[in-house]
């Protein structure tokens, strides 16, 4: 499996990286490199120039912000971000420990997985129930947005071509709240065939005050179940409350169907692993 011939650049600042896209519509951006060369060499992708940011210091590590949160530089690796104060966030220990293997979660970056948009990758799940924003650069300037509505399709997302994720802004820690991640995953590729995130924060007697759901591999992108977290808002999260939201994950999204599982099953493998991820959540914000 070789790639098609491809311009390289390696850039030297983010400015440079943004002048090049800014120049050149067939240009994109490669950092870790682990989900887009195996799509370069399977010729899914043709990129006409590839533009090297793997090596910029400024968009690597883990800072805290003044309010509590955390600021994830695009380049920091899944192993890096493990090895982080975003530690602290149970849904990424659940989830990052199971993304690929060794090699890829050393080489993999955390920018290049959102900015990258598999329809079945973990990481998207677990920022969409989070809540994270995202830092985005342009050579017009900085912009911030939400994770939520960020994925728009199969490796597609609200990125503009001459734009570049930058930063993840995760939540501060919080006493009240709980989180989880639940998956069953095809062995060969680590892929999960439904994957979901779930974050609880909870008030006075135990009630939900507020719930994220984070799904993937269900439908043509990750995506957060609103319908799910607005069923379980209001209830102290009781069996059949929750076993009732989770029923609701799927709604009527298109639900994708292929080798590994049809789209009955993976519907059902999705209400499965939202219960799942949720009690998880509940008992670890108890």
């Amino acid at each position: 499996m070789i790639p098609a011939a491809f311009e390289y650049t390696r850039a030297s600042s983010v400015d440079e990286a943004l002048g090049i896209l800014a120049s050149d519509e067939s240009a994109k951006v490669i950092a870790g490199g682990q989900s887009l060369l195996p799509l370069m060499k399977l010729r899914l992708a043709q990129p006409a120039r590839l533009v090297d940011i793997g090596r910029l210091a400024e968009l690597r590590g883990v800072r805290k912000l003044d309010d509590g949160r955390l600021s994830v530089g695009a380049l920091t690796t899944y192993a890096e971000l493990m090895d982080s104060p975003a530690v602290h966030l149970a849904v990424l220990r659940d989830a990052i420990p199971g993304i690929a293997d060794v090699q890829v979660r050393n080489r993999g970056t955390v920018g290049g997985a959102v900015a990258h948009a598999d329809p079945a990758a973990d990481l998207p799940a677990a920022l969409l129930a989070l809540d994270a924003e995202l830092v985005i650069q342009s050579p017009a300037g900085t912009r911030t947005a939400g994770v939520d509505g960020f994925f728009k399709g199969a490796f597609t997302t609200g990125l503009a071509h001459d734009e570049i994720l930058s930063a993840v802004i995760l939540p501060a820690p919080r006493g009240d709240a709980g989180s989880a991640y639940a998956s069953l995953d095809q062995r060969a590729s680590g892929y999960p065939i439904a994957g979901v995130a779930a974050v609880v924060i909870l008030g006075a007697g135990g009630m939900v005050e507020a719930a994220g759901i984070g799904v993937t591999g269900v439908s043509d992108h990750p995506y957060r179940a609103h319908e799910t977290e607005a069923a379980l808002v209001g209830t102290t999260g009781t069996p059949e409350a929750v076993a009732a939201a989770a029923a609701m994950v799927v709604g009527d999204r298109q639900v994708n169907a292929d080798i590994h599982a049809g789209r009955e099953y993976r519907a059902a493998l999705a209400v499965v692993h939202t219960r799942r991820a949720i009690e998880a959540a509940l008992a670890r914000a108890r």
